[in-house]
């Protein structure tokens, strides 16, 4: 009797190490996985730094809005991703007080322009449209179009002023939005948001396409979809909104 006893203690002390083991295994076998992910996709842990030239990510659109803290950084960004612009001095006065802006300049031939030229966004939305505009914008227009975009159409970023019937203030009031109204195809074709956007064709699609990617980059994204003020072009901005603001997407 007692050699069954231990017997069967011995067997289930077996029982129990194999099945640590194995438990053991499968968290290694997790682990590896998750660092393999880790170093192929850094992007989307919440603490990797940001870099223009690397794959969206889960916390791309976050750090993209925390930029509004450091601008040194964000200009740093730009640099190092070839964007080419120059720093602008503070203007304006109380809610229109602009302390961080820059000019973008003219990029070097092949790359897509903003027209008209001059455009002059905060840092924050210059770092999204860089990646937007190489990373959404262009792939879509392959993909539809078999051809690059070579212009970008915009309504301007900077226009002192509140919100139409609001009495909060636009995020345009520091040039911290920018309003896209059409894109020009390297074959010289306009594709326009008042005339395509409700159709149903390519140049519909494309534009649905570029709108759904630019809620991974902006903290605010408007277009034809929200309201008549907004049938012509995409409003995009980067409203501070803290650590775990929400974003607006329609």
């Amino acid at each position: 009797m007692a050699r069954r006893l231990k017997r069967r203690h011995y067997l289930r002390t077996i029982r129990s190490a194999l099945k640590t083991l194995v438990i053991l295994a499968v968290i290694a076998g997790c682990a590896l996985v998750a660092l393999a992910y880790i170093r192929e996709r850094p992007q989307d842990l919440p603490w990797t730094q940001l870099q223009l030239d690397k794959p969206i990510g889960m916390f791309t659109g976050q750090k993209l809005a925390a930029l509004s803290g450091d601008y040194v950084f964000c200009q740093n960004l730009l640099d190092r991703a070839g964007v080419a612009f120059s720093p602008l001095p503070p203007v304006g006065d109380g809610e229109c007080r602009r302390d961080e802006n820059i000019r973008l300049l003219e990029p070097t031939a092949g790359n897509t322009s903003f027209t008209p030229s001059g455009l002059a966004p905060s840092c924050p939305v210059a770092a999204a449209l860089e990646i937007w505009e190489t990373q959404i914008v262009q792939p879509a227009a392959l993909e539809h179009f078999g051809q690059r975009v070579s212009f970008i159409r915009h309504l301007g970023t900077y226009n002192c002023r509140q919100i139409g019937g609001s009495t909060r203030w636009s995020e345009h009031a520091t040039g911290n939005a920018i309003d896209i109204a059409a894109f020009t195809l390297e074959n010289g074709q306009i594709i326009s948001l008042s005339r395509d956007w409700n159709d149903t064709d390519p140049e519909a699609e494309f534009l649905r396409v570029i709108r759904d990617g630019s809620c991974d980059l902006f903290a605010t994204v408007l277009s034809p979809d929200y309201n008549a003020a907004h049938a012509d072009h995409f409003h995009l901005d980067q409203a501070e909104r803290g650590q775990l603001g929400y974003s607006l997407c329609r």
